[in-house]
């Protein structure tokens, strides 16, 4: 089997990950993503370069043991490497292999790099447009196959809901800021003091409670709410992380309940999978499956192998 570096270029952070026959020997994470950019790239290149040399380094790994190294994410946008347009839907796996570019980067590596595209859908309109980079990758890696007519939910920093069609292709997707609507609300407005995002425990009541009141009076409202349990009702750290997660995820929720899909899997970490399967299997009749957690954390990594192994 080929040994690969894949590197899963995100917009705040950067993870670059080593695969020796097979499995996952290391992975490191940069704290820099295509945000930080300077122009022409060079404080970013700069960083992969290191971090290659580095992974390479720390497992005694030569860079003519890898036969490429993998990229998918926002380092195909316009502020990463290697800007590429999207593939259009319906796109699959076939698809996705046959989009994938490859190049020389001899200022990085002398290893050559391959880079998977990103995904749109629908831009006659912008009700229906969206786009995405480094989700397919991560949808690819949840399974062995996509299951054709299911909504994989995709948690995180921008969520993604994804449906598939019979030919097991992306046919449509929609994208919610979820993940930065919690850190942005909960760092930045009259709520910091009442909130504590490292907070683990989750309170199913209040959860509930947080989203019931969402529905009610719109998340607007309802976020004010988290200041008024704490300061009025003294609520306890996890009813008010509970309900200000219930508040968050209102909006996404009901728009996978509305979903026709049979079936809704769900992928991501830990701290928006749960509170969403809880909600979902409440308040939706679907089937609910939860990809366990260690699928989920190298989803990005074995998706794009996957996708460059393509027949």
């Amino acid at each position: 089997m080929a040994n690969y570096l894949t590197i899963d270029g995100g917009t705040t952070n950067t993870r670059i990950s080593l695969v020796l026959s097979g499995k996952i020997a290391d992975n490191i994470s940069l704290g820099i993503g295509v945000k930080a950019n300077t122009e022409g790239n060079v404080l970013y290149k700069q960083k992969i370069k290191d971090g290659i040399r580095d992974i390479l380094s720390s497992n005694s790994v030569s860079e003519e043991d890898i036969k490429i190294i993998l990229c998918s994410g926002m380092i195909t946008s316009k502020m990463g490497l290697c800007e590429l347009e999207h593939l259009s839907t319906p796109c699959g796996i076939k698809e996705l292999k046959n989009g994938i570019f490859e190049t020389e980067m001899p200022e990085i590596s002398k290893i050559p790099f391959a880079f998977v595209r990103g995904v749109k859908t629908g831009t006659d309109s912008y009700d229906t447009a969206d786009m995405m980079r480094g989700e397919e990758t991560e949808l690819i890696g949840l399974g062995d196959k996509l299951e054709p007519y299911c909504l994989y939910v995709l948690p995180g920093s921008h969520s993604k809901l994804i449906l598939t069609d019979e030919n097991e292709c992306i046919c449509s997707f929609s994208t919610a800021l979820t993940g930065e609507l919690i850190d942005a609300v909960a760092n930045n407005t009259i709520l910091k003091e009442s909130i504590d995002l490292k907070n683990s425990v989750l309170n199913e009541d209040y959860l509930i409670k947080g989203f019931e009141c969402a529905k009610k009076s719109g998340i607007n409202a309802a976020f004010f709410k988290v200041r008024t349990l704490k300061n009025l009702f003294s609520a306890s750290s996890d009813e008010v992380y509970s309900f200000f997660l219930g508040v968050a995820l209102c909006d996404e929720i009901r728009e996978i309940i509305a979903s026709a899909a049979r079936s809704a899997i769900i992928g991501g970490k830990p701290q928006l999978k749960i509170p969403t399967a809880i909600l979902l299997r409440k308040y939706s009749d679907k089937q609910i499956i939860c990809a366990d957690e260690s699928v989920c954390k190298y989803a990005p990594t074995y998706g794009i192998i996957k996708i460059y192994e393509y027949n």
